[in-house]
């Protein structure tokens, strides 16, 4: 044998020797040794105690899968027991995350293209706490030692990927001081794939949907609330796949709340959207904000369902979609699609919505009136929420505090409509159109507007709730209500060609609607022609008071009223009318005196006056005191004001006559008998 093959032999020798070597002290290293380096680098980099407890090591195992030399290969199959993952220093707990045991298989060959790649993941006993303090800490949230490294932070060339995860149970523990939380999530493993549309049903959107591998159920409290849930979520296939939708399904209860959903995450490694069908029930819509950050106000009973499409990178934040949803609120349908802009400085929703049929009462409770029906478990909401009502029980205005606080959390521009407006049967209402618009606390309705007994009842709402207290201004504008339509049920009036026209302009300081009224400047107007007074129409309109005034001026007849005119003055809640008469074919009925919105009380005198052989009985004047909830009527003591005296008072309200001549619409002038008496009334000097 020449020298050289001798030394290329022992070349080949000493090489596989080393192999071997290599193997063998591969194959009998006591892996344990390299726990406390393992250790000491983890939870330097995290920045918080990472240990693995038990044993740690590795078994190399051939994949008779590869195809060709690549079978030969051994892959090394690691495993480590009694993992403890610790939370950081502000956290009281001292664990985050806990693993009885976790098992992985590393393909050795991917490290050659840069690439960790682990085909499968076992878990044992996972278990997760999840932890927010009252100061917004969280142990979710890592600072990493390198992270202000700039070589660090560059993108890395290495790459990783994760085929599918396995596990017996998982446990994650939720508790969150601010949302005052306490959630357990069991999550357990199917046992074989569940098809999507076995679950979710046929939802052409969802085509192509992942199939469901493991099931998870909720329990705890949140928002101070039970909490109870249950549903499906994909596998590591779909999870990290860029084009089959990750499946998901919930049943979601938290107190009366209940939310439902089931579809799809694209791409949900990278955020790239969501797109499931979402519904919504519960006792008000106020009770989402907890659950959605979505500020709604309270309502009835009332349930949803529509699609929920959401994009997670959109240049100036997250947006979500609620398109085409339909449901009721109370007795009232809605229909439309509403859009949430996470954008700075606010969140935004915009949209439009609409109802067939609006039952009035469903919008009590955005003033602080019942609804009626379903109006207790509104109550019993805002009970559970903290919010008592501060109505006194001998009080008719709203006293409920509007929450002004919360409108500073996010800004809106909402359209909505409503196409049959259900008030009472003798009360045609229609098309209700508003635009509703907040920025930063600051509220408007404009135009708030609907048709109602033929007319048109238009206003702006202002509301700035960016101050404190609040303050309010009003703008309306009442044209042509026909009064055989305003009361269908009354014979007489159906022959009536009457209108009443009216404006009011009014501006209050205060954060419920008795306190703006309480607080109110401004002035009201007001225009009725050729209508009719009885006492079977105050019974008719519930006013008993009425009923007794009717009676003391004319009896039982049916009186024809020519004209009804009043201009008020409000000033610092205190109303007194600068003219408020009732022309009828009999008499002139004169009201002054005063009605205080700040105290709710009365303080009116009636005083008619007969026409012409027709003379009205009575021989003194009326009077109307108490308070709005309990007035109280009854005749003055002394003789009434001398005939013509009712006359000269007219003559003093020249102004206010012509301020009410402008609420005649020019081509009404000639039928409508209050533009002849305001004529003969602006004359008078």
């Amino acid at each position: 044998m020449s020298r050289t093959r001798k030394i290329f032999s022992w070349i080949i020798g000493i090489f596989l020797l080393l192999v071997v070597v290599i193997v063998v002290f591969i194959a009998t290293f006591d892996w344990n040794r390299l726990k406390p380096t393992i250790n000491q680098k983890v939870s330097a980099e995290l920045n918080r105690q990472f240990a693995i407890r038990g044993d740690l090591g590795v078994a190399w195992e051939r994949h008779r899968d590869e195809p060709g030399w690549r079978q030969w290969v051994p892959w090394p199959h690691v495993h480590a027991e009694d993992i403890v993952l610790g939370n950081p220093p502000e956290i009281g707990e001292v664990t985050m995350v806990h693993l009885e045991r976790v098992d992985a298989t590393l393909a050795p060959l991917a490290l050659l293209h840069k690439q960790v790649y682990l085909p499968w993941i076992k878990l044992q006993q996972p278990d997760a706490r999840l932890i927010q303090t009252a100061d917004k800490k969280n142990n979710w949230t890592f600072t990493l030692a390198s992270s202000g490294d700039a070589k660090a932070s560059a993108p890395s060339a290495w790459s990783f990927r994760l085929d599918n995860i396995l596990f017996d149970q998982g446990v994650i523990r939720y508790r969150d001081a601010i949302n005052k939380a306490d959630v357990t999530v069991k999550v357990n493993p199917l046992g074989k794939p569940v098809p999507y549309a076995q679950v979710a049903g046929g939802d052409d959107q969802q085509k192509g949907a992942g199939d469901f591998v493991f099931g998870w159920q909720a329990q705890g409290r949140y928002n101070n609330q039970p909490l109870s849930g249950s549903g499906k979520i994909g596998g590591m296939l779909s999870l990290r796949s860029q084009t089959t939708p990750f499946p998901v399904q919930a049943d979601v209860r938290n107190g009366t709340t209940r939310v439902q959903l089931s579809g799809g995450v694209q791409d949900p490694l990278n955020l790239g959207g969501l797109n499931v069908r979402l519904r919504f029930s519960g006792d008000t819509l106020a009770n989402l904000y907890g659950l959605t950050g979505v500020l709604l106000p309270d309502t009835p009973p009332y349930e949803t369902d529509g699609h929920l499409i959401a994009k997670f990178n959109g240049k100036n934040g997250p947006v979500f979609q609620y398109q085409k949803f339909n449901g009721h609120i109370g007795d009232s349908d809605i229909h439309g699609s509403l859009t949430y802009s996470q954008v700075k400085p606010r969140p935004t929703l915009t949209g439009e919505l609409s109802s067939q049929q609006l039952r009035m009462a469903d919008l009590g409770p955005l003033i602080g009136v019942n609804s009626g029906k379903g109006s207790e478990k509104t109550e019993q909401a805002k009970a559970q929420r903290g919010e008592r009502s501060t109505q006194p029980a001998d009080r008719v205005l709203p006293h409920d505090k509007f929450d002004t606080k919360s409108w500073q959390v996010m800004d809106a521009d909402v359209k909505f409509s409503g196409k049959r407006i259900e008030h009472s049967s003798s009360l045609p209402l229609s098309d209700l159109y508003t635009h509703l618009q907040l920025k930063n606390g600051d509220l408007r309705l404009d135009p708030l507007r609907f048709g109602m007994a033929g007319g048109t009842l238009n206003s702006t709402i202002h509301l700035e709730g960016d101050r404190s207290p609040m303050r309010g201004q009003a703008e309306l504008h009442v044209r042509k209500l026909q009064l055989r339509q305003l009361f269908p049920d009354v014979q007489a009036m159906q022959k009536s060609l009457g209108q009443i026209n009216g404006d009011a302009s009014l501006s209050g300081n205060g954060n419920s609607v008795a306190d703006l009224l309480g607080t109110s400047n401004g002035n009201m107007k007001l225009l009725m022609n050729d209508g009719l007074i009885s006492r079977s129409l105050m019974e008719i309109a519930g006013l008993n008071v009425g009923n007794y005034l009717v009676g003391k001026l004319f009896g039982d007849d049916e009186v024809r009223i020519n004209c009804a005119a009043t201009d008020v003055k409000l000033q610092n809640g205190l109303a007194t009318p600068n003219l408020f008469v009732f022309d009828t074919e009999n008499a002139v009925i004169n009201i002054s005196g005063t009605a205080n919105f700040a105290s709710e009380r009365l303080d009116l005198s009636i005083d008619p006056e007969s026409k012409g052989i027709r003379i009205v009985t009575l021989r003194s004047p009326l009077y109307v005191r108490g308070t709005f909830k309990n007035p109280d009527a009854g005749v003055k003591a002394g003789p009434l004001i001398a005939r013509g005296a009712a006359a000269v008072a007219l003559g003093a309200v020249v102004a206010p006559a012509a301020a009410l001549l402008a609420l005649i619409s020019p081509s009404d002038s000639d039928d409508n008998q209050c533009s002849k008496i305001l004529q003969q009334m602006k004359s008078q000097r």
